[in-house]
């Protein structure tokens, strides 16, 4: 029953954390539970008074600066210098963008809508199909997590004891990297017959391009350089990227005023809740399922019928493939990673690279219907229908599939540079 009233919550449009909520407050109320259920409150208000978590709405804030600061155009503006001659140019450039914009957000979402809104219309006028540059946009969006700084590696590392977010950090740099390559050979092959003949960018106006897109540019360096050094923790450099971003949106390029401030915060309020009430409520269903023990009989299980690290690392891919068409990554990482991680180090799986896996896998289901977000806002911008998106975005979603078997298959594609670098 409790797993019907949070089948049923979802599927009417509850919100996850008052689904979980619900299933939960029924549980107490006909289980014989020896708690009573003011307890779920106190576990939810626990799970959310980690001082790493402030990390949280610092970064979305910074995003958000950094995107009100007209950053998004100069990030175009230089991506097309470096890749925009190249077949294909401008899906390139969506691409390549996006990496520079990971470095800034940390959130697949705000990337999607950020680039989405000049690229999708952009591309159209230069002859790509509308539905292809929207599926484009929000496959390239899934690197925005993966390269640091990103949200979803500091509440793996809060909920993985031990982790190392400067390791997670460096770990997530190759398989970006990768995805973005492995991307442009896929636009490179077939996608650059829809593209007119660009015409050169004179060198002065290049060169201006590139001193602008510096400026951005420097905002991870300094985030993720700082965390690296040890000089700062993730919340202390969320805290500098937030002031690096005001300084840039109203010193130097003088895009934000006073009064935007306003409704800069209060976006980044809402979407800082969402985030923090689906941690919340999580947090109280991982107490009462450890209560109950769940973890350790599905650990005894998984190990009865799983003895390699291949084979689980191949479930726990089919796994959250699957979670992640109908949960939320954040959510779903939440819920899967207490149960999974103590059978990933008893097998021997790295805890780095299990974390990145499990990254990378989830953010997939951003581009996977029926509950992909990207999909959602990159169609809310194409309006092309989401069944048409869906079509699109499916040899995206066959690519992203093949970096992640990589990953998976070649650990040091992962561990390799943070073991370079001492971690």
């Amino acid at each position: 029953m409790i797993y019907l009233i949070l089948v049923v919550g979802l599927a009417i449009g509850l919100p996850i954390a008052f689904s979980i909520v619900a299933a939960l407050f029924y549980f107490m109320a006909t289980a014989g539970f020896p708690y009573s259920i003011q307890s779920v409150a106190t576990q939810m208000f626990s799970g959310i008074s980690a001082y790493a978590l402030l990390a949280i709405p610092l970064f979305i804030l910074a995003g958000e600066l950094m995107n009100e600061s007209g950053i998004t155009v100069r990030i175009i503006a230089f991506s097309k210098v470096l890749v925009g001659r190249v077949r294909g140019g401008l899906a390139h450039v969506n691409i390549w963008a996006s990496v520079i914009f990971a470095g800034l957000s940390g959130s697949a979402v705000a990337d999607t809508s950020a680039l989405g809104r000049v690229f999708i219309p952009e591309m159209e006028k230069e002859g790509y199909p509308r539905d292809f540059a929207a599926a484009l946009t929000a496959a390239s969006s899934v690197i925005g997590p993966i390269i640091p700084p990103s949200i979803p590696v500091i509440i793996y590392a809060l909920i993985v004891s031990g982790a190392s977010v400067p390791a997670l950090f460096i770990a997530g740099i190759v398989p970006g990297f990768l995805l973005a390559v492995f991307l442009s050979g896929y636009v490179m092959i077939f996608a650059g017959k829809y593209e007119k003949k660009s015409v050169a960018m004179p060198k002065k106006e290049k060169l201006t391009t590139l001193i602008d897109g510096i400026i951005p540019l420097l905002m991870p360096v300094f985030v993720v350089g700082s965390i690296l050094l040890g000089v700062v923790t993730p919340t202390e450099a969320a805290a500098f990227a937030v002031a690096y971003a005001l300084f840039v949106g109203m010193v130097i390029f003088r895009n934000i005023r006073w009064r935007d401030l306003p409704n800069i915060f209060s976006r980044t309020m809402v979407d800082s809740a969402v985030i923090m009430i689906i941690i919340a409520a999580v947090s109280a269903a991982n107490w009462l399922l450890t209560y109950n023990r769940i973890p350790n009989m599905l650990t005894d299980l998984a190990l009865t019928y799983i003895n390699t690290q291949w084979t689980f690392l191949l479930a726990v891919i089919v796994l959250f493939l699957i979670v992640g068409l109908f949960l939320e990554g954040i959510a779903a990482m939440l819920v899967l990673v207490p149960i999974l991680y103590p059978i990933a180090t008893s097998l021997g799986v790295d805890p780095t690279h299990f974390g990145i896996i499990v990254i990378f896998n989830l953010m997939i289901g951003l581009i996977t219907p029926p509950m992909g977000l990207c999909l959602f806002v990159a169609d809310s911008i194409a309006k092309v229908g989401l069944g048409r998106l869906s079509m699109r975005v499916l040899p995206l979603f066959l690519v992203e599939l093949l970096v992640l078997l990589i990953i998976t298959f070649v650990p040091v594609t992962v561990t390799g540079l943070p073991r370079l670098l001492g971690y």
